[in-house]
């Protein structure tokens, strides 16, 4: 078996284990990256585009930011479509200046790799096998097989970046974590085009025929989705049926607008809520999706790991700097107050925009519920201090100080 030595080994190349690994090798932390799948494979998934500040600050403090500035779309706003009526969330006034970032995740996780690379840090990629050991122990390790090898990575740390169906969330014992699931009884439909965008901002859509959402990855590509129910099929939805009930769910000034054109990726993504606590087992850290998991409504989950990327990034800091061995115990705790005041603002969006087929919800009728949801609607949105609990929850709260 061939042994391998690291300071803290990174399970998962998406753009969190690249992030972090990023964020270390710059402070002199040693690391390694472990992950399943190939480079291509990473980068072929589509996911989302928008980024908090705090997100685009920190891929400024790990210096894979150029492309970024250079190509990445400032959003000042965005807007809620409802029911007919229109009304633009003014980001940057109603915080002080904050703004959101439209930057495509598979961009950012291509600059990151070729940070990586340019920098001459490892990373193993088609790793099978993969197995965390002894993470209560004083000298955990993780084992794997790459190009046929039975290999031994030997570390201090592990972080689990490696996504909800990873290894990393699995090894820290049933009876000894919580998890918070909430399934949501319908699921996105999105379509990627090499289209303009339909609008310089997002419009978030609630209609009598379901939600709609108009994103863009840029000046030339759209990103679209419709609600759509979980039985639903991608092959029921050709590209023309697609864009006729895009038009009829989006506000007519923007369907007049909608430049239309072949699909080059359409999926269906359900929606859930999920939450695992805690966040951190002896050396090993879950980071992002391997801990938590939010509908896409208000754009949280990259957002998400991003900060809980920022959280451990400092604690290691301060574990390895200035040897405070007990500062790493302190990240569960952190991280998930942040995560959770993610969770409850895509579980509020979702329930405000979204239309519910259910008889019951939320211990209530239907009829009773979407009343109770429009009249949240007309507050928070005809009110400035309405539009400002929004605004300060879209553009993401702050990331917590490490003392």
């Amino acid at each position: 078996m061939r042994t391998i030595k690291t300071q803290v080994a990174i399970i998962g190349a998406g753009p969190s284990g690249l992030l972090l690994g990023q964020l270390l090798a710059k402070q002199g932390i040693e690391n390694i990256i472990i992950e399943r799948v190939s480079a291509d494979y990473v980068l072929g998934r589509i996911r989302a585009g928008i980024l908090e500040q705090g997100f685009v600050d920190l891929v400024r403090e790990a210096g894979v930011n150029e492309r970024m500035d250079k190509e990445g779309h400032v959003h000042d706003g965005f807007d809620i479509a409802y029911y007919g009526k229109r009304f633009r969330i003014d980001l940057k006034a109603l915080t002080a200046g904050k703004t959101v970032m439209c930057y495509g995740q598979t961009e950012i996780t291509s600059d990151l790799m070729d940070a990586r690379r340019d920098s001459g840090l490892t990373t193993y990629y088609e790793a099978s096998d993969v197995v965390l050991n002894d993470v209560t122990g004083d000298s955990p390790y993780v084992t794997f097989k790459h190009n046929g090898e039975d290999c031994r990575l030997d570390c201090n740390y592990i972080a689990g970046c490696d996504g909800f169906h990873g290894v990393s969330r699995k090894t820290i014992p049933a009876d000894k974590r919580t998890e918070h699931e909430r399934a949501y009884p319908f699921g996105w439909l999105g379509v990627l085009s090499d289209t303009p965008p339909v609008s310089n901002e997002l419009i978030y859509c609630k209609t009598e025929r379901g939600f709609a959402l108009a994103s863009m990855r840029s000046s030339s590509r759209s990103r679209y989705y419709l609600q759509v129910p979980l039985s639903d099929k991608v092959e029921n939805w050709p590209d023309d049926i697609f864009w006729e009930e895009l038009k009829l769910r989006l506000p007519p000034d923007a369907a007049a607008r909608l430049v239309t054109g072949p699909s080059i990726e359409k999926s269906i993504a359900p929606l859930r809520s999920f939450v695992c606590e805690p966040m951190q087992w002896g050396k090993l850290f879950l980071v992002g999706d391997a801990a938590h998991i939010v509908p896409p409504t208000g754009a949280k989950g990259l957002n998400l790991a991003a900060s809980d990327v920022s959280t451990l990034y400092k604690l290691l800091v301060k574990t390895y700097q200035q040897q405070d061995l007990d500062a790493l115990q302190r990240y569960s705790e952190i991280a998930l107050r942040r995560v959770w005041h993610g969770e409850r603002f895509s579980w509020w969006m979702s329930n405000m925009l979204h239309d519910f087929d259910e008889q019951q919800v939320g211990g209530m009728d239907k009829a009773t519920f979407e009343r109770f949801m429009r009249s949240e609607l007309d507050f928070f949105l005809n009110h400035e201090e309405g539009q400002k609990v929004i605004a300060r929850q879209y553009v993401g709260m702050p990331y917590e100080q490490i003392d």
